[in-house]
């Protein structure tokens, strides 16, 4: 089993995540709020950075999950907090009104994050499979929902570099 040590120091970089992300963009209560951006491409950079983290911090969890050294309840802590740190980092997103010829690249990365978060919580629906005790044909067909979601987000980053302007 994981340490509870572990743990808590990867939700706590999962926070501190989330906490500069809002640090960095001060999100008022107002629904027609638009982040100020003008460089786009150091935005999505910086949007793709923190992506990468989260992408490594559940991957790793995740291979802890399989291997038995974190239990299925401690695995979805962390799946909750990443969830709403990729659920905050997708509405920067949608505010951030990028130029018509930054648009394309914007919304596969917002897409490719979209279906990240749904990754993340097939990853759960593993978890609470595995906390069942349920049939190992029942787990191989949600590991391999699991890895199809991840190939689809991985093709949203490709298409999103692919459309960046020059």
């Amino acid at each position: 089993m994981a340490s509870k040590k572990g743990i808590t120091v990867t939700i706590i970089i999962l926070a501190a995540i989330t906490g500069a992300s809002f640090l960095l963009w001060m999100v008022p209560e107002n629904s027609e709020t638009t982040f100020v951006v003008s460089d786009y491409g150091g935005y999505i950079d910086g949007v793709k950075n923190i992506h990468e983290i989260l992408q490594e911090s559940i991957e790793m969890e995740y291979q802890n999950l399989l291997n038995e050294e974190i239990s299925p309840e401690d695995y979805n802590s962390v799946v909750e907090v990443t969830s709403s740190q990729v659920t905050a980092q997708i509405s920067e997103f949608v505010t951030s009104k990028p130029p018509e010829e930054w648009q394309d690249s914007y919304i596969s990365y917002m897409d490719a994050m979209k279906k990240f978060n749904v990754y993340v919580g097939e990853t759960k629906v593993l978890a609470n499979l595995i906390e069942k005790e349920s049939s190992q044909e029942e787990l191989t067909e949600q590991i391999q929902k699991i890895e199809s979601l991840k190939e689809e987000f991985k093709e949203f980053i490709k298409i999103s570099d692919q459309t960046r302007p020059n």
